[in-house]
């Protein structure tokens, strides 16, 4: 499993941690390493080292905050996530997509581009700061629900509770929130949390409704005005009571115009997913005849970024 572990890690390559040993150094003693790290994951005297803050430009201005950890640390979460995987997805809805194997971020806007036809609107959201805010306490809760092994769930808890290492070598402890943006587990993590949160809950109070989620990235797909109102609401009400909140100026209700519906001015007509804009466009029939559809193309902001890299 380390050995499996290693090679996955090795693939995605990435840098050094808090203790600045890259993967190449690592790979001197290979042997070495990846017994101490069998060793002390098999006895239980594993103990991660702190996570390293890497601070990132945010492409819509800001900053976004990533956790590294060492490569000794990748293996083992990469051991843990590869043995929790299976599992997990055979849990996890049909309508997230993001970090998930055999799915990716074109598929997930494929699953949009068929909703946006037979949903007249959309509820845009975003929730602020998802992986700094994480609860703790209920993310076990969760991971206690479909893992019943003492060490994977001793070696979870070990994680997050990691601190974090600033730039100028604070360490920052971690007050029962927060997964670092960067480790190899936490996407895995994130999607089991947000399972519960919203998947799970959405296919239960509206069966009648679709939604798609990438991470934190999410898109619910409304009838009418006033459900649309009614679900963001909810949805609200749902995030606060898992101490988690919605980005005020980021979360849109969007009408989807086109040709077969009748025309609103009061409310925006387009919305970002997945570096798409989402907007009445003119296309055309197989035999040449014009006409307004609601589809996606590439978002300005990632055309400027392509250009400017």
């Amino acid at each position: 499993m380390v050995k499996e572990a290693y090679r996955k890690v090795n693939s995605n390559k990435g840098s050094a941690g808090v203790d600045a040993e890259s993967l190449e150094k690592f790979q001197e003693n290979l042997l070495e390493n990846l017994y101490k790290i069998w060793n002390r994951m098999s006895s239980g005297s594993y103990f991660p080292k702190p996570v390293k803050e890497v601070i990132i430009p945010k492409a819509g201005g800001g900053e976004r905050k990533l956790g590294i950890p060492t490569i000794s640390d990748r293996i083992a979460q990469e051991v843990v996530k590869t043995y929790l995987e299976p599992r997990l997805e055979a849990e996890f809805s049909e309508n997230s997509f993001g970090y998930r194997p055999r799915k990716s971020a074109h598929d997930a806007l494929e699953k949009v581009r068929k909703n946006v036809r037979h949903y007249s609107w959309v509820v845009d959201m975003d929730i602020k700061s998802f992986f700094d805010e994480v609860d703790h306490e209920l993310l076990l809760k969760a991971v206690d629900k479909h893992v019943p092994e003492k060490w994977a769930r001793m070696y979870i808890t070990r994680w997050l509770e990691c601190p974090i290492q600033t730039s100028k070598g604070d360490l920052i402890q971690k007050k029962g929130e927060g997964t670092p943006q960067g480790g190899v587990i936490s996407p895995l993590l994130a999607n089991l949390f947000l399972h519960y949160v919203l998947d799970k809950w959405l296919e239960k109070t509206y069966p009648q409704l679709t939604f798609v989620r990438y991470a934190d990235d999410v898109i619910v797909h409304c009838y009418s005005e006033s459900q649309s109102l009614e679900v963001l609401n909810a949805i609200k009400s749902r995030l606060e009571n898992c101490k988690l909140r919605l980005s005020e100026q980021k979360t849109k209700k969007v009408y989807c115009q086109a040709y077969n519906r009748p025309r609103q001015k009061s409310y925006p007509k387009k919305f970002d997913f997945l570096g798409f804009t989402f907007k009445p466009r003119t296309k055309a029939t197989k035999d040449g005849r014009l006409f307004l559809g609601f589809d996606c193309e590439i978002s300005q902001k990632s055309q400027t970024r392509i250009v400017q890299k």
